[in-house]
């Protein structure tokens, strides 16, 4: 009598499962530091920008600043215009989340002068990017823009790689308030000032010593053609600052046109964590023959832009 197989389903079923268990082990050991490290790097959020919000501008400046510059504002007689003048003029942004300005003009007799001051909250919709990395690029492309050479600790390949590139989409923005009362050729806030993009119109500050109120007169010259006579002090040409925010640059520009008075544009941008602040000072004399003083005005827009850092600080 012939002996039948018994074949068991239950025990080929745990064989099979044991020979799994024990493949899935091998696999586990063999790749335990492969996988799960590069899920856990690409997970790695860069940190956000210290600033979540930007102060109200017009409500920035107070009144003794706006006093010393923009002469003549206390002597306007009509009240309102007067109330008009220190209240300022905010510009029109595209998201208030993320850019605010304002601006003053007072007319004088002697002159006219025009201040902006422009807030930008930059933010980086790159995961691996922080927001203070996106706002030290949009700081840079404005120094670049400016014309104002780079400090030589700098100087490392990487910066030597971007500078020939100045990108100007850098800015959440980028195109910046409009300002329909600047005077032509002055610098816009979005880092435009001192640069020379207005063809033979802007002359640079430089160290060349001495100062002139005056230029063109007495001399036979014809005064549209004597922007180059005007020298400014060693020292105040336009540069970097070592003691605004994390970083921060001055770009000094006498802008000249052969049929208006020639003004005087000093701008000082400086960064703090991932806002990038403008502050852009203009002087226009009545005289075409008059030049604004360099010092003065640099002192007035460097005295506003620390008290602006100061409010950030704080």
């Amino acid at each position: 009598m012939q002996r039948r197989k018994v074949y068991v389903p239950g025990a080929a079923a745990l064989l099979v499962a044991l020979l799994a268990g024990c493949t899935g082990d091998s696999g586990h050991d063999d790749g335990g530091d492969g996988k799960s490290g590069d899920t856990g790097a690409s997970t790695t959020a860069a940190e956000p920008g210290r600033y979540r919000t930007l102060p109200e501008p017009c409500g920035a400046v107070d009144g003794s600043t706006l006093d010393a510059m923009l002469p003549g504002i206390e002597e306007i007689e009509d009240t309102d215009r007067r109330e008009k003048a220190y209240a300022g003029s905010p510009t029109v942004t595209y998201d208030t989340d993320r850019r605010v300005g304002c601006r003053w003009k007072v007319e004088s007799a002697d002159a006219t002068h025009h201040l902006l001051v422009d807030f930008e909250r930059v933010v980086s919709y790159d995961g691996t990017v922080s927001d203070d990395a996106r706002a030290q690029q949009v700081y840079r492309t404005k120094l670049r823009e400016a014309g104002v050479p780079e400090p030589s600790a700098s100087g490392s390949d990487e910066d030597d790689e971007e500078s020939p590139s100045p990108s100007p989409s850098g800015s959440e923005g980028s195109k910046g308030p409009e300002d329909p009362d600047a005077p032509e050729g002055s610098a816009q806030p979005k880092g435009s000032a001192g640069s020379a993009g207005v063809e033979g119109s802007q002359v640079a500050a430089r160290p060349q010593g001495g100062t002139s109120a005056e230029v063109g007169k007495g001399d036979g010259a014809d005064p549209g053609d004597t922007a180059e006579a005007e020298v400014t002090p060693e020292g105040l040409e336009s540069r970097t600052l070592d003691d605004l925010g994390d970083e921060a640059f001055l770009a000094d520009v006498l802008t000249t046109a052969a049929s208006a008075s020639r003004h005087r544009t000093v701008t000082v941008v400086f960064r703090t964590s991932n806002v990038v602040v403008t502050v852009e000072y203009d002087e226009q004399p009545a005289r075409r023959t008059e030049v604004s003083d360099s010092k003065e005005m640099q002192d007035n827009a460097r005295e506003l832009a620390d008290n602006l850092a100061d409010r950030f600080d704080g």
